[in-house]
């Protein structure tokens, strides 16, 4: 198990990395299929397709692969990326995630009653949840500088979610660990926490001085505002992580799906970067004055 794990987000890893280094559409059409497979896990575990009118045997509650909602999403999460593909212009991309929700309301009003309230926020928060905040990633890849900027996304996730995982584990053998979340997620600690974010901070400081620095020459402070960043970027990674588990906490299941050997399914391993790519963008844009 451990070596499936292992092999499988290596092999995970690179395919990012390689996506994220090309960009362009190669990238947008990564992104598209991570959030396609994305939605099609919430909409599992949400079970925003599950309609109160009855099946031709008489059973309630019929569940349904492809109703409305879910078809309304995946065919707004296409529409959504091929804009990405040929504007960078925020206001249409807006207009673009108000159109699916005014259309998803339309589906709810003209199947009213069948389909209930929850179904209808289960399919809008679906669609926002990864389709919209993942295309931060490529956001953030498009904006100055974004070849070097685009890599404080993984710093802040999957470097702070491995250097959380070290520091707790020297710090339960040691001082001993205070409980984050206990109830949630019982193995992460505050001490965890603390290791995860500093070691965040710690990761985009060296990355600016050593890496990105010798690049980009008149940004002042550099390393010290990637910092920040990172910082930032580790809590709410953190945060994407334990959002992730309280939901499948409340649906009392273990993974989002199978797709990713020894991982889970899509959710299960981009939760935190879910987060940290829009938090990413904005604050480039706001500290370093990258647009």
């Amino acid at each position: 198990m451990f070596f499936t794990r292992l092999m499988s987000g290596i092999v995970l890893l690179l395919m990012s990395f390689g996506f994220i280094y090309f960009g362009g559409y190669a990238l947008i059409a990564f992104l598209l299929l991570l959030s396609l497979q994305a939605f099609f896990e919430m909409s599992r575990v949400l079970r925003f397709d599950v309609y109160s009118e009855k099946s031709g045997d008489g059973k309630e509650g019929e569940f349904r692969k492809f109703g409305p909602l879910s078809i309304i999403g995946y065919i707004a999460i296409i529409a959504y990326y091929c804009l990405i593909a040929f504007t960078s212009n925020p206001v249409i991309l807006v207009m673009a995630v108000i159109l699916t929700v005014i259309l998803l309301l339309a589906a709810y009003v003209f199947a009213y009653p069948n389909i209930s309230f929850e179904n209808l926020s289960g399919a809008v928060f679906s669609f926002m949840y990864a389709p919209v905040m993942l295309s931060f990633v490529y956001m953030t890849r498009d904006l100055t500088f974004g070849i070097y900027i685009v890599w404080m996304i993984y710093i802040s996730s999957w470097g702070s979610d491995t250097l959380a995982y070290c520091v707790g584990m020297l710090t339960g053998k040691t001082i001993g660990n205070h409980k984050m979340t206990p109830k949630l997620s019982p193995k992460k600690s505050i001490e965890g926490a603390i290791g995860g974010i500093l070691g965040a901070a710690l990761l985009a400081w060296l990355y600016g001085k050593f890496v990105m620095g010798r690049v980009v020459t008149d940004i002042p402070n550099l390393e010290w505002l990637l910092a920040v960043i990172g910082a930032a970027g580790g809590f709410f990674s953190m945060v994407g992580d334990l959002a992730a588990s309280a939901i499948k906490r409340n649906k009392g299941i273990k993974d989002y799906g199978k797709c990713i050997p020894g991982h889970g399914g899509i959710l299960d391993r981009f939760d935190s970067m879910i987060f940290t790519a829009p938090l990413t963008f904005f604050l480039a844009a706001l500290l370093l004055g990258v647009f």
